[in-house]
């Protein structure tokens, strides 16, 4: 019993030491790296969502992409006021920043729900196939509601604001402890807790009854049947409890970037969600936030260093290969090598003692700030 208990204070101490590592950033890192962290972030909620409708519930979807684009453009029009941006009308309901993030997520959970009688009968590749039809039709609709998406162009993002302080550099100036705090410091905290709900919550429905019935239901769906689970019910609930964390993930996103456009929300991200996942490892939402970073991040950090890398050219610049063509080889490669030496994916993996041991020490240099 006393091994048990010092195993999960171990644990405790380390998650702890992990997330005070994780306030740190907005003193010490440049402003590249915190807008790359607050991607990571935003992807972090959608592939937990994802997961939790893959690893838990055994479905497959490769539509991921257009619920973070219903997020994303739903945050934009319910925040927004209505103006024009040159020819186009843009339309908006002008609603609280943070109560528009929750209609967002809503929004993208009612997407779900609409699609939830198709989700809730098929199975495995067939719903991955009737899946990615939702990302071409939502494609034709982004380019073609030009008074809600913008069309081609995109639309631009209205701040987040929370207790009357907007997270972009319109507010007040913020300076804690001689760092000046603009609007990626301030909407780094932001993304945290949003990341810090969203694993909460897929912990709690995975320790829980409903991510029991899930996992039963992904093992034996005869023997989940006998056991009183509604095969069709909670495959329907599942899809649409992903497609909210996508939502959210979407509108985090949308913060981040400040600009969003339709070419964002393509197939290729739903290959790059389903990608995380199984790197991080199925099944785990720790897993899913491990194998979002490593995806997130690559494409970004080999384009910040793509003039001192063989064989990469910088973003823009012909010949050669792109940054994000080399990252989509080298997260290829890692899926390969996760399933043959690795099939629990990162999350399987441990730190050394040590390392565990010194978390709490880690102390990394001041960075400065240009005026």
């Amino acid at each position: 019993m006393s091994d048990v208990l010092s195993r999960l204070k171990g644990r405790t101490a380390t998650r702890s030491a992990w997330w005070l590592l994780l306030l740190l950033p907005p003193f010490y890192l440049s402003t590249f790296w915190l807008q790359t962290g607050l991607f990571a972030m935003a992807f972090v909620i959608a592939a937990i969502g994802l997961n939790l409708l893959v690893g838990t519930a055994g479905q497959l979807s490769l539509g991921h992409a257009f619920f973070l684009a219903v997020g994303a453009y739903g945050y934009i029009w319910l925040a927004d006021e209505p103006h024009d941006a040159g020819a186009t009308s843009l339309n908006g309901l002008g609603l609280p920043p943070l109560l528009a993030l929750i209609g967002a997520v809503l929004l993208a959970g009612l997407a779900g729900a609409a699609f939830s009688p198709v989700s809730g009968r098929l199975k495995l590749m067939y719903l991955g196939v009737a899946t990615m039809a939702l990302v071409f039709i939502g494609g034709h609709v982004m380019l073609n509601a030009t008074s809600v998406t913008g069309g081609f162009n995109g639309r631009s993002v209205p701040a987040m604001e929370l207790f009357g302080l907007p997270l972009d550099d319109s507010g007040p100036d913020v300076v804690l402890l001689g760092v000046p705090f603009g609007a990626l410091e301030r909407l780094w905290y932001f993304g945290l807790l949003l990341v810090a709900l969203a694993l909460f919550t897929a912990r709690n429905l995975l320790n829980g009854r409903a991510g029991r019935a899930l996992g039963a239901l992904r093992d034996s769906e005869v023997a989940a049947s006998v056991m009183g689970v509604h095969p069709a019910r909670h495959r329907a609930a599942a899809f649409t409890v992903s497609s909210m964390y996508a939502g959210a993930g979407g509108a985090l996103l949308a913060l981040a970037v400040q600009r969003v456009v339709p070419e964002q929300f393509g197939l290729l991200l739903s290959m790059d969600l389903l990608a995380m996942i199984v790197i991080g490892g199925l099944g785990s939402a720790a897993g899913a936030a491990a194998g979002a970073v490593f995806v997130a991040v690559l494409p970004q950090v080999l384009g910040y260093y793509a003039a001192d890398l063989p064989l990469i050219d910088p973003p823009g610049t012909p010949g050669g290969f792109s940054p994000a063509e080399v990252a989509r080889f080298l997260y290829g490669a890692a899926l390969v090598l996760v399933l043959l030496f690795i099939p629990g994916g990162l999350v399987s993996l441990r730190l050394p003692a040590w390392l565990r041991g010194r978390l709490s020490t880690l102390t990394p240099t001041h960075k400065e700030h240009n005026p």
